[in-house]
């Protein structure tokens, strides 16, 4: 690992310390975990917007929507 430096505001940084208090982890450990969902946050919205831009390049055929829909198995809510 390597140290970096980082500046917070004093608000920031008083959250960031109060919820690694309840997290039970140090300040490193949840900035590390919050980067983390962050950018797993971000790579999710890139994949939908090329799904996206997918289907406006190539819509889908309601037919085989249609197909999918009478043999799909639903979960019970």
């Amino acid at each position: 690992m390597k140290a970096i430096q980082v500046v917070l505001d004093s608000e920031l940084l008083r959250a960031a310390d109060g919820a690694a208090k309840r997290a039970r982890v140090n300040r490193s450990a949840l900035v590390r975990r919050a980067l983390r969902e962050h950018l797993r946050r971000l790579d999710i919205k890139e994949l939908e917007a090329r799904e996206r831009q997918a289907y406006q390049r190539q819509p889908q055929d309601l037919a085989e929507v249609d197909a999918w829909a009478r043999v799909a198995v639903w979960p019970e809510r």
